[in-house]
């Protein structure tokens, strides 16, 4: 079984393109349990490829993971996992289309979301805490208790996503990790940013 990562930098592709990649590789030297998530909404389908090459490469080199936000031929493409954002399709509907070993992520935010991650091998459940990269983002947040009601409800491990800090996900009960943008891309070092993150999962919660 491929070993699930404790720590999601998730792209920003609104930042310039060399320093995205400076503070991608610079976080991926945290270690192992350091995967990437390669999201580009507002890409052209033949941008959005050309970027998951490239962030590929960068992981393939290090040994890192990478999923792929949406895309299920793109994630083919490239030889990645498959993030599923909660409007796309289920992982039972990807699942016999993807090599064995491949993770599939899926996006939760909440109990009917929760309830259909059935097949899935890892939640992003968010928004945890106000997200640091959207701040017109207005939906309610989740909290620390409404986090663990979700990862009650789901049939696979999660990690917390929104405003997450080293200090806040030591009080986020029952989260094997967090997923992050701003926190690790917009660090003066992404290394030491995302080191601080793991370090704050090192033991278990309870």
């Amino acid at each position: 079984m491929t070993s699930l990562p404790r720590l999601v930098v998730i792209t920003d592709w609104r930042l310039p393109r060399t320093r995205l990649v400076s503070a991608l590789e610079r976080a991926l030297e945290a270690g192992p349990d350091v995967a990437v998530q390669h999201r580009h909404p507002e890409a052209s389908g033949h941008l959005f490829l050309e970027e998951a090459r490239l962030v590929a490469d960068l992981c393939r080199a290090r040994g890192r993971a990478l999923f792929v936000n949406g895309r299920l031929d793109v994630a083919l493409l490239v030889g990645a996992h498959l993030h599923l954002p909660a409007s796309g399709p289920s992982p039972r509907d990807v699942r016999p289309h993807l090599p064995e070993g491949r993770l599939i992520s899926v996006a939760v935010h909440d109990a009917s979301e929760a309830d259909a991650a059935v097949g899935a091998d890892l939640a992003l459940v968010s928004p945890v805490f106000a997200p640091g990269s959207k701040p017109g983002d207005t939906r309610a947040t989740l909290g620390p208790e409404g986090f663990q009601a979700l990862v009650a409800r789901l049939p696979c491990p999660a990690l917390a996503l929104g405003g997450m800090t080293p200090e806040r996900a030591r009080i986020v009960p029952g989260a094997l990790g967090v997923a992050v943008i701003s926190a690790v891309l917009e660090a003066d070092d992404p290394r030491e940013a995302a080191r601080a993150l793991l370090d704050a999962h090192a033991t278990p919660h309870d």
